[in-house]
């Protein structure tokens, strides 16, 4: 009953609200990974899209102007990581807001000795718990041009990863995947990706990835979506894996 009555729900959202055709046709111009989808997975994600506008709130700040191609290429790239998931894999926050370039939160925390560290670094996104998510805009047209990168699909992984519990590289995994295989995947590709880094070769992932697991699995993300065929060659532990979480083969 209450799937049926959600069907019906989305079918008159979308009648009532398309995303309109040059919009889309747009989005799809500036974002290689839905470019490459199949028609069906395309006509999905444009669904997936016109429902994310709806229910999330996109709230630029700093005097950008957003407009609707802009919304509706936001809501493309957020949407590739559920493609194969649903919508309901975002529930639980609202807000996306979107700086005009990289910000600067002032933050402080304080160590095991009592001191207290200000911190403002130049941020191109971010990701709270269950709060908003966060991206400078100047990075989302930049993405396109830079093999890989994708920081609305970065912090739209964090999200992912923290629907168990504080961002750690481990999200909540399908009932048929291996928590063993994932953590010797994961865990082997970033200990032999600090040993590389270690002897000064060049990495075949952004080096921001060995940050943190978290960073690992968001930045792997990023690639997986971008340039799989890349991520497949040099860790194709960690690109089968996220085949099976994301339920897609981008490859």
């Amino acid at each position: 009953m209450f799937n049926r009555i959600r069907n019906w729900y989305v079918r008159q959202l979308v009648a009532r609200r398309p995303i309109a055709e040059p919009l889309w046709q747009e989005a799809l111009r500036r974002c290689a990974p839905a470019r490459r989808l199949g028609a069906t997975d395309q006509a999905t994600l444009r669904v997936l899209a016109t429902l994310f506008l709806e229910s999330k709130s996109l709230e630029p700040v700093q005097g950008l102007d957003l407009d609707d191609a802009g919304r509706v290429l936001l809501a493309t790239h957020a949407c590739l990581p559920i493609l194969k998931l649903g919508l309901d894999w975002y529930d639980g926050w609202h807000s996306l807001i979107v700086y005009p370039d990289a910000f600067v939160p002032h933050r402080e925390h304080t160590d095991a000795a009592g001191v207290v560290h200000r911190t403002a670094d130049a941020m191109a996104g971010e990701a709270w718990g269950r709060g908003p998510v966060i991206v400078s805009w100047a990075d989302v047209l930049d993405g396109g041009r830079r093999s890989g990168h994708n920081v609305v699909v970065h912090e739209m992984a964090h999200k992912l990863d923290m629907l168990n519990g504080d961002a750690n590289g481990f999200p909540p995994l399908h009932r048929r995947m291996d928590r063993r295989a994932w953590t010797r995947a994961f865990s082997g590709a970033w200990d032999r990706l600090h040993e590389q880094q270690r002897h000064g070769d060049e990495l075949p992932i952004d080096p921001y990835a060995l940050e943190s697991p978290a960073e690992f699995f968001a930045v792997a993300s990023e690639q997986f979506f971008e340039t799989p065929a890349a991520l497949r060659q040099h860790l194709p532990e960690v690109y089968r894996l996220l085949e099976q979480f994301y339920r897609q083969h981008p490859y």
